[in-house]
Order: C-alpha cells, then structure tokens, then sequence
C-alpha cells in the first residue's frame, strides 16, 4: 500500500550513483534531512564502486548498491514502501527507479543541462554562481529542509587512518598533497607541469591518485625522488582523502578528492582545464558562490579569455584543438605563490 501525504514520513530515500566529488556534493543534503526527520529512516543508493564515499556517514541508515538487473534493486525498494524519494542524479535510470515506485513525494534537482549546452557550445554563460549544492536543496525546499551551512562531509573511522609510518619521515612535518588523477585528461595538469611545479616547490610533495596514474607519477617523481613521495594506487580511497586531510596544501585537479578537501575544509589550489568553476562543481565549504567567497580557502587556477574553453562539461581523451592551452597557459610561478601562502597562514 502506497504511503498517505498525510502520514508522518518514516522512509526517505535519496539517489545519486555516481561519482565520487558528484557523491560527496550531495552530503549537506543527507545530514539537514536527516536532522528534519529524525525519526525517519534515511535510505541512499549508490553504485557499489562507490559505496565507501558513503560508508562511514553517521546520517545514512541504509545503503543500496545498484544492480546490474535495475528491476532486481526496484522489487527491493519497492518494498520498504518509502514516504520521500529524492533524486539528486536525474537520469533515465533514476527516471525509471521513481517511475516503479510511485511514491507521491517525489523530488528532483535541476540539473540545467541546457544552459550547460549553451555554455559548452556557444560559450554563453547564463548558470548561476551557485554551487551545485544548492540546486540540491532547491529539489528538498518543499520538505521545509534549509542548508545549514556547515560544507560538505566525508567520514574516516580510526582503524581506516593512514599512520605516520605510511608515508617518508621527510613528509611528517608537512606536506603538499597534489591530486594528480582525473576522470579526463582534459581535466588533467600535464606532466611537464606537474615536474616544474613540484621542482619549484619549497615543500615535501605527496602525489595522490589511482593505479591509473602510476606512469604519470613515476614521470613526475624523478624530478626530485626524496622531495616526491608517490601514492599513487598505494592507498584506497579513504586512505587517499586521509592524506589528503592531513595535508598542509592540496593543489588538485577538478576531480573527486577535490570535493573531499573541501569537506576537510582545507586550503587548496584549484587546477581547471577544459571544465570551468561557473558549471557548479568548484569546492564548496557551505556558503560561497562565484561572487561572494566567505571562505576564502582556495584559488581557482585556470586560463581566461579561451574562445574554446569550456569544452566539455564532462571532458575528453584528449584536448579538442589539439594545443591544450587550458592547461598548459597556467602559470606555474602563481601556483608555488598561492602554495607559499596558503602554508604560511
């Protein structure tokens, strides 16, 4: 029997599946509905590579990994008889998960791919200044849940902590987490730009990123192989956003452990390539906009005035033109800048 709109809410459900910066943008919303209703229980579905963004999260209930078989996960939701179902992904996929349920309270976020489209193609800026987080809690207004400011979280229980031991006894004073990983390689600093910034860095250097990225991180670390520790593949996940919390300085591409510093409210300088800031995705410590940075924890390195930039709102293999000025235009002398004064403060 379908839930009453009448009848107290008991069962909320929130979708996102993926990724991880994607995943992790969706956590004020977790905790201020959780902190409305209580007493309701709060489920999350997930795709299973990225069940561990969430697996430490105190306002979550219950987690449901997506299948391969969608009808196998409807026939499972269907049966806890949710009150609330909220869709922070929005896709056919999500489309056809609310369609089965037929829950009457039904929410989902704007994901303005037109005004992307335009901006992508035509370079017609007309998004918000916002981040995405607040188109999230435009979806939720109607449930009387607010943002409550507090930024983004990421959870790290003791026994998933990284020990001094971990890392070189040159790094236990301080480090430079740089996150040299990403989803694209437009959304990639280059490696010739990574080797002149960690060779012009004052500072011990991590780098951070997935067995992918092994071949860049070994191009990187000759430069100076006591200076660099490479972590690339050496950790997992929350091992990964651990460092990066202990970490002095995070320089990082536009990528998942980017959106984990920001919920460690740490002070990072930002690469963008052929992605910009403006399509909502930049790091966000619960109250600033492109406008209005109350927090100013972080730069945003990137190359203005590009008439090819943004390309993508995703990214691509390989850049477009073939120049790749997005990134290679950005001027390594200001990145040791901002790190020298970040680590000062």
């Amino acid at each position: 029997m379908k839930a009453s709109r009448s009848r107290p809410i008991q069962k909320i459900l929130i979708i996102r599946f993926s990724s991880i910066g994607d995943i992790v943008l969706t956590t004020p919303v977790i905790r201020s509905v959780k902190r409305k209703y209580p007493d309701a229980e709060l489920h999350y579905l997930v795709k299973k590579q990225f069940k561990n963004v969430l697996a430490g999260n105190p306002y979550i209930d219950h987690i449901h990994v997506l299948s391969e078989d969608l009808q196998q996960n409807i026939a499972e939701l269907k049966a806890l008889d949710f009150d609330v179902v909220i869709d922070l992904h929005h896709n056919l996929r999500t489309l056809r998960v609310k369609k089965a349920l037929n829950v009457r309270r039904t929410y989902t976020f704007a994901k303005l791919n037109v005004q992307k489209w335009l901006y992508t193609n035509f370079k017609w800026n007309t998004l918000p200044p916002n981040s995405i987080v607040e188109r999230y809690f435009e979806a939720v207004k109607p449930l009387n849940v607010v943002n409550d400011g507090l930024g983004l979280d990421f959870f790290i229980a003791p026994e998933q902590e990284t020990k001094r031991e971990d890392i070189p006894m040159g790094h236990w004073m301080g480090y430079v987490a740089c996150v040299i990983g990403g989803s694209f390689e437009t959304k990639q600093f280059p490696a010739d730009k990574w080797r002149a910034f960690v060779e012009a860095c004052p500072y011990p250097v991590i780098l951070l990123g997935g067995p992918d990225d092994a071949a860049l991180a070994a191009e990187i670390k000759t430069v100076d192989p006591v200076k660099v520790y490479d972590a690339c593949g050496k950790f997992n996940l929350v091992e990964s956003a651990d460092l990066v919390r202990k970490a002095r300085v995070v320089v990082t591409n536009d990528t998942g452990l980017m959106h984990i510093g920001a919920a460690f409210q740490k002070k990072m300088v930002t690469l963008w390539g052929n992605t910009t800031p403006w399509l909502g995705m930049f790091p966000y410590y619960g109250a600033n906009n492109l406008q209005t940075t109350v927090s100013p924890l972080f730069t945003i390195s990137e190359v203005n005035g590009l008439s090819c930039r943004p390309c993508s709102k995703i990214g691509f293999h390989q850049c477009p033109k073939k120049h790749f000025n997005c990134m290679n235009q950005i001027d390594v002398a200001q990145l040791i800048s901002d790190v020298q004064s970040f680590w000062k403060d």
